[in-house]
């Protein structure tokens, strides 16, 4: 006696005699040669299509609680970024641009995109002062961020935060987890997240040591009655390296969390603006957000103490 035919045997003959018009007898003998082979096909789009189902309701149920959060927020902005550090990211966004322009071209000198280069800003007599005078404003940025961080109390607030703690390892962890689609829940970033803080302290390090070689460098002779010609030239080799790295990171890292992000594309406008809207404050700070509302509840409560006492 024949076994009955599989449910999977089932379906090919079906479609086998509805779709490509087979006799019933042809699709069942053809179904079973073909059982085996599209079995394991199968199971393969089955396990495809509920990855799939599964990552579909994730970003459901993420849109949802993101909806949620933010429903009946004002529109209110905030301010994420003062003028002051404005003009300092201006500065020193201009600087690095020209330096990138100017010393990259050095590096890959027998390349034809790096003599053009070197052509538009005047030549091999006229690119190193403009590379100077670059330099000059990443070193007056340099100063000043210092300055403001010793003598501002904004300053000083923004640095303890900036500073790595237990809680970034933590979000990291968390961050992993949830684009894996291990979990729903984002990790909770305070004033800082720890993208952030590594864009910070990646330019506090390459600044160190941009400015430190470059001033070997720029300053060769003077320094060379003091230090042995290998020190000026590992600054040569640091300074040349670093300023690959930097710019990488930059383009790489920098351009795509800021501005090339699906959320924020074409261009985040906060560096220009210094504000942040409240819906981006819940959805990327929203312990800075939970924190600020605290304030305004105490404050509103002290303010009407008094009123309430005379009443």
């Amino acid at each position: 006696m024949s076994e009955p035919p599989t449910p999977l045997e089932e379906a090919i003959a079906r479609e086998l005699s509805d779709t490509h018009a087979l006799s019933p007898e042809e699709a069942s003998a053809r179904a079973a040669r073909m059982a085996p082979e599209l079995r394991p096909r199968f199971a393969t789009w089955v396990r495809r299509e509920l990855v799939l189902q599964r990552r579909n309701e994730r970003r459901a149920r993420r849109a949802a609680a993101a909806a949620a959060a933010t429903e009946g927020v004002p529109a209110e902005e905030f301010q994420r970024l003062s003028l002051n550090l404005r003009l300092q990211h201006g500065l020193m966004a201009l600087s690095v641009i020209f330096l990138i322009l100017t010393g990259l071209p050095l590096k890959f000198h027998e390349h034809g995109w790096a003599r053009f280069l070197i052509g538009v800003f005047g030549g091999p007599d006229t690119s190193p002062i403009v590379h100077r005078v670059a330099a000059t404003g990443l070193a007056v940025v340099a100063v000043w961020h210092m300055l403001y961080i010793v003598f501002t109390r904004e300053g000083r607030q923004n640095f303890k935060l900036l500073l790595p703690g237990p809680k970034d390892a933590v979000d990291v962890y968390t961050q992993i987890r949830y684009y894996l689609g291990k979990t729903d829940e984002r990790p909770r970033f305070d004033r800082f997240s720890y993208v952030e803080k590594f864009d910070y302290w990646a330019v506090y390090w390459g600044m160190v040591i941009m400015i430190g070689s470059g001033t070997l460098l720029w300053f060769t002779e003077f320094f060379l009655r003091f230090v042995p010609k290998w020190v000026t030239d590992i600054a040569k080799e640091a300074h040349s390296d670093e300023a690959l790295l930097a710019t990488l990171a930059i383009v790489i890292w920098h351009f795509y969390n800021v501005h090339l992000n699906p959320h924020k594309f074409p261009m985040n406008k906060t560096f220009l603006t210094g504000k942040i809207s409240a819906r981006e404050m819940i959805e990327e700070h929203p312990l800075e957000y939970e924190r600020i509302m605290r304030a305004r509840a105490e404050a509103s409560a002290r303010d009407g103490e008094p009123a309430g006492g005379q009443s």
